[in-house]
């Protein structure tokens, strides 16, 4: 497990690639019941610049997260998610990979844990980003021995 004291301010993590399928979309709109016309046959028909279906806006969010634990480094022991600031800057479509950069841009320490704060950005294959933004998260401080 990596604790707080773990947590060093500035350290770039980078995340492997994941192809984005039509199951993903499948398996979030059931999910979270986010329904997004963008996602279906007839709209994509009257939306064709994008070359394929979209995919949903917080998808990309959700699997870099989950990325996140492919990462060469024990799992952040998070207790909670305190807050995020998020942009979108193009869109995504079935086809499309991504990763996911990150790096701690502050830390405070609280009673019981601290405050992290990351900047993660997420890419396509062409290394443009995609999405970005902060997240601030509670984490746990190693138990005492």
């Amino acid at each position: 497990m990596f604790y707080f004291e773990d947590v060093v301010v500035g350290e770039p993590l980078e995340t492997p690639a994941r192809t984005l399928t039509e199951a993903d979309v499948v398996g979030y709109v059931g999910l979270t019941g986010e329904w997004d016309p963008l996602t279906t046959d007839e709209a994509f028909a009257r939306h064709s610049e994008f070359g394929a279906r979209v995919i949903p806006d917080l998808l990309p969010l959700c699997i870099s997260s989950g990325l996140g634990w492919r990462v060469p480094q024990p799992p952040l022991v998070v207790r909670a998610f305190m807050g995020f600031e998020w942009k979108f800057f193009l869109p995504l479509k079935i086809g499309d990979t991504i990763r996911s950069r990150s790096r701690t841009v502050a830390k405070r320490s609280v009673k019981d844990g601290g405050v992290v704060v990351e900047e993660r950005e997420i890419l396509n294959q062409r290394g443009e980003i995609v999405q970005s933004g902060r997240l601030t998260l509670l984490v746990a401080k190693r138990p005492p021995a």
